[in-house]
């Protein structure tokens, strides 16, 4: 299944220098993520972004799409629909990649839950490293496989609320340690008092990182002190 959604940025066309892609969460679509596009284009300079719709229709909505159900969420079950999702989503940002006449260096992963699930299992196993994950309110699927899959290290920022209903604080600081474990740069950052969503001060780092990540020249300390 091809995968596709909306495109934005006076790059999307032609001439990008960086490619920003956007993966929604559960019951959303490639609409939601790319309204964001429009405050990060003044920073983010011949910048092409696109937010691809999930393949599947939500099966815990009417309407909406998702990567893969979870209406089980068992580890199991929820490693089983990234892995069938993520080949999907390499293809796409394969030829996204290849319609600007990019490399990997120069792709950026913006997640949110759901999104944020698949963005951590495929950049991290895809055969290069992209330039940054940014992970809203999400989770690393099934945390023990990695280590014995991880292909690529690229920097990640973790981002969640500490009244997050939907997917428990505790996945950020759960998946923290397992990436640093194995190697992979990170900072995670909590959001007290926020719930299910994105707020300006989430927003901010994340404009900060990809900033730092992609245009570097233009902001040499972006603040988000990611280390291994």
């Amino acid at each position: 299944m091809d995968l596709d959604g909306p495109r934005q940025g006076k790059a999307a066309g032609r001439g990008a220098r960086a490619l920003v892609a956007f993966l929604h969460g559960l019951g959303a679509d490639g609409n939601d993520l790319i309204s964001l596009a429009p405050m990060l284009e003044p920073l983010l300079p011949d910048t092409a972004f696109v937010s691809p719709n999930a393949p599947y229709p939500c099966d815990m909505a009417p309407m909406g799409r998702q990567w893969f159900s979870l209406q089980s969420r068992e580890p199991e079950t929820m490693l089983a629909g990234v892995r069938a999702a993520a080949p999907m989503l390499d293809a796409f940002l394969d030829a996204e990649l290849a319609a600007h006449g990019l490399g990997d260096d120069r792709l950026a992963l913006v997640g949110f839950s759901q999104g944020t699930m698949m963005a951590l299992h495929t950049a991290l196993r895809r055969p290069k490293a992209c330039a940054l994950v940014v992970g809203f309110s999400g989770a690393l699927v099934k945390p023990e496989v990695l280590a014995g899959e991880i292909v690529s290290r690229p920097p990640v920022l973790l981002v969640h609320g500490d009244a997050d209903p939907v997917v428990p604080f505790e996945a950020m600081p759960a998946a923290e340690a397992v990436l640093q474990a194995n190697k992979v740069p990170t900072a995670a950052y909590r959001r007290p008092g926020l719930g299910h969503g994105i707020d300006q001060e989430g927003l901010q780092l994340c404009v900060a990182a990809l900033v730092q990540y992609l245009f570097p020249e233009t902001l040499p300390d972006a603040g988000t002190n990611l280390s291994g």
